[in-house]
């Protein structure tokens, strides 16, 4: 059973261009470096607005927790204005949901049970 981190990556349009990232594995250590060196060069390209779908997310540790406030932080605009979160999760299974729960990360990076809401989630 491979459990390395695989990301596949697709851009959307909703109401802003949005940069999804399907991920599939394990979210743990290895997978922190590889989803935040993605992360990083998706912005350096470009992308402002990050859908991290977590369908096939089987395991998430606390490394892959941490990954998710750094990409939070990073594509955050340091005047981090009202409209809303800039990096949001969709599809978590039970398991996924209940760590992001428990983590408290649910309060800056919101979760949808759908990739289309998630999508026309963002805004401008």
């Amino acid at each position: 059973m491979d459990i390395s981190l695989k990301i596949t990556k697709e851009q959307m349009q909703g109401n802003v261009p949005v940069m999804v990232f399907h991920l599939r594995g394990w979210l743990d250590a290895q997978g922190e470096e590889i989803l935040v060196a993605e992360a990083h060069t998706a912005h350096e390209a470009g992308a402002r607005f990050l859908l991290l779908d977590l369908d096939e997310v089987n395991m998430l540790t606390s490394a892959g927790v941490r990954a998710m406030q750094k990409i939070h932080k990073l594509f955050t605009p340091g005047e981090e204005n009202s409209q809303g979160s800039y990096v949001k999760m969709c599809s978590a299974p039970p398991q996924v949901y209940h760590v992001l729960n428990l983590t408290g990360i649910l309060q800056n990076v919101p979760n949808y049970e759908s990739l289309q809401a998630a999508v026309v989630s963002f805004k401008e």
